[in-house]
């Protein structure tokens, strides 16, 4: 992997400096369905306003959030957390009002792919259903907040890196002077079918008499596999492994991208080689390696693109400050309760708790 592609992708990166809400996709608090406390607006501008009520809800999600990843909010970094969320709200309204009817129709398009393919990944679309409601939400509330997310960003990303041109001179000269950069490892391109042995739920181990199940079903298709049968469509029957299942099996990988078991079998094979049963703590796996690539350099014209993206990152991340001042002063922006990231002392506010 070139190193400077591993930077993240310029929505993705111009998100980050505004300090993003969590995806509707991951892990969530329901909103309070009504306030039991003053709400008055925090922020007001062209056509929009903020109440502290919506404001205290992004809070609760930015911390069930960081609860999720094993982290909390220190009692002193609220105010600071809160304030942050609040410019975040701002600027995504604004945003919001600036997306044409052909943005709205490409991002629906878009976020109704991302779900139907979250659904297909899921262990059954009963199971992906119930995690969505488990969360306090229903798939109405996921697609608009997922539209309003990606729209945001749309609007942003064209508004900012609207007239940035990279000329072709810094393009060959990033090239030149980053060599390294351009050097792919040895990879090999394999497939493989999974028999897992974790409950698809709590991704605990299955009990041994359901593994023993288990292993005599992967042993049967490994025979069926090593007989000439298609391993593409053994893959789609019988995978599970959603984040390849669909490809049949699929993965372009160099070493240290996978578990040591899994990657010891699959970089000693031959090419179309069957491998014995490879068990890992994800359950049995048969592989098919399907080619090799020895270690080579990226060509310029092949890496031109990415290098031009980068550049217009570049460019982007450091022009993003001043745009959204300057969008927020001709959206007239005003804060009108400097307390806002704090709920009143002695309410009931979901956040102070």
């Amino acid at each position: 992997m070139l190193r400077f592609l591993k930077m993240p992708a310029l929505p993705a990166l111009l998100a980050c400096a505004l300090f993003p809400l969590p995806s509707a996709l991951r892990a969530q608090t329901p909103a309070t369905s009504a306030p039991l406390f003053s709400d008055p607006v925090v922020a007001t501008g062209k056509g929009f306003e903020i109440k502290r009520s919506e404001l205290d809800d992004a809070f609760i999600n930015y911390s069930a959030n960081a609860v999720a990843s094993g982290s909390t909010i220190p009692e002193a970094d609220r105010p600071i957390v809160r304030s942050k969320l609040l410019e975040n709200l701002i600027i995504n309204k604004i945003l919001l009002q600036r997306a044409t009817p052909e943005d709205k129709t490409t991002v629906a398009k878009l976020v109704d792919q991302e779900i139907a393919q979250a659904r297909s990944n899921a262990p059954s679309p009963e199971l992906f259903d119930q995690r969505i409601k488990a969360q306090g939400l229903t798939m109405a509330e996921v697609r608009d907040q997922e539209m309003k997310k990606q729209l945001s960003q749309r609007v942003l990303v064209h508004d900012i890196t609207n007239g940035i041109i990279i000329p072709e001179a810094d393009i060959k000269q990033f090239y030149a002077t980053n060599t390294k950069d351009f050097q792919l490892p040895e990879r090999v391109r394999a497939a493989h079918l999974l028999i897992s042995t974790q409950n698809p739920v709590t991704q605990e181990p299955v009990p041994p008499e359901t593994k023993k199940e288990k292993l005599r079903l992967a042993q049967q298709l490994k025979a069926r596999a090593d007989k000439g049968e298609n391993f593409a469509a053994l893959v789609k029957q019988y995978s599970d492994d959603p984040g390849s299942k669909s490809k049949g099996g699929e993965y372009t990988f160099r070493r240290g991208q996978m578990v040591p078991e899994f990657e010891a079998a699959a970089f000693s094979m031959k090419t179309n080689q069957i491998s014995d049963l490879v068990e890992t703590k994800f359950g049995y796996h048969i592989i098919k390696l399907l080619e090799k690539f020895p270690p080579s350099t990226v060509d310029f014209a092949k890496a031109e693109p990415d290098i031009r993206n980068f550049l217009t990152e570049q460019r982007a991340k450091k022009e993003l400050p001043a745009y959204l001042d300057k969008l927020k002063a001709a959206a007239g922006v005003k804060i009108l309760n400097q307390n806002g990231a704090k709920p009143d002392a002695g309410k009931s506010s979901p956040a102070a708790k």
